[in-house]
């Protein structure tokens, strides 16, 4: 049965991905899970694609580091990184995972942080 909205997505695993960040919203009354589906409805041409030196520029004061979208590897990651995102480049994953961070599915983060308190998404 197609979901509203989600007729002209092709990838399964993406529909799937929008169809749990919408329960979790509604089910923990968490707004941020609902953004980030809206954010990967979007044309994926339109999704952000970061690298690892932004991550950690944003990630002060943050339990977990989101975009919604592809983590690229330019620059040095900051220890210990919790980043969850739609895909990572090869060499990203490396990084992060040297240098004592993890590199999270975002529905890894939303079973390890269900209220989205802690989250920061980034662009």
């Amino acid at each position: 049965m197609p979901v509203a909205g989600l007729e002209r997505k092709t990838n399964p695993v993406l529909v799937d991905l929008i169809v749990e960040l919408r329960k979790a919203s509604q089910q923990g009354g968490a707004p941020i899970w609902e953004d980030v589906a809206e954010r990967l409805e979007r044309p994926a041409r339109l999704w952000p694609q970061v690298n690892v030196e932004k991550v950690g520029a944003v990630s002060e004061g943050a339990s977990v580091v989101l975009v919604p979208g592809k983590v690229l590897s330019t620059g040095d990651p900051i220890k210990g990184l919790k980043v969850a995102a739609f895909s990572f480049s090869e060499n990203a994953r490396e990084k992060i995972e040297k240098s004592g961070g993890k590199c999270l599915s975002i529905s890894d983060a939303v079973r390890l942080v269900p209220s989205g308190k802690g989250v920061r998404i980034i662009q």
